[in-house]
């Protein structure tokens, strides 16, 4: 069996970061989604999709996601139900994120958060801090996302023995 879910879309509001009375910290927000095809009357259409995100990566999204902010979300879709004061069942349908990419850097993205830097990317996965680098420029980013050519141009010594061909 398989539950996987790939979200790519903005922000309709700031994330809202609680604490459960164990203190473990939960962020909740919603992902606006594009919808590939447009209506009759030709206008897009968005699906409004709940986002719930745990312990440090929760932290670090309301600490960083914003408003109007592309972000990829990778997770599972969780479908709770409780009783509401009237009586009535109520089912929540949601996105449980393991994974949350912010997909553009404070600047473009129209946030208003402090801190800038001019990275496209920069990947938080669940809660595990312990493999983030800092750069100079203030965004946190996995080891394993790291420039390639970070060397602006600089030769590269390469043995003809290291070639494929």
């Amino acid at each position: 069996m398989l539950n996987r879910v790939i979200l790519i879309g903005r922000l309709t509001k700031d994330p809202e970061l609680r604490y459960t009375p164990a203190g473990v910290a939960v962020t909740q927000f919603t992902l606006a989604v594009d919808r590939p095809f447009t209506s009759q009357g030709g206008e897009r259409e968005a699906d409004f999709i709940p986002v719930v995100t745990w312990r440090q990566l929760a932290e670090t999204c309301a600490n960083y996601l914003r408003k109007g902010r592309l972000t990829a979300v990778e997770g599972r879709i969780q479908v709770r139900n409780y009783e509401n004061n009237e009586g009535k069942r109520v089912y929540v349908t949601e996105v449980i994120a393991d994974n949350v990419r912010f997909l553009e850097s404070n600047r473009d993205g129209g946030g208003n958060s402090s801190g800038g830097g001019n990275r496209e990317e920069a990947p938080y996965g669940g809660g595990n801090s312990s493999n983030t680098n800092r750069s100079s420029n203030g965004n946190s980013y996995s080891r394993d996302n790291q420039d390639p050519f970070s060397d602006d141009g600089k030769p590269i010594d390469i043995s003809d023995d290291d070639l494929p061909f």
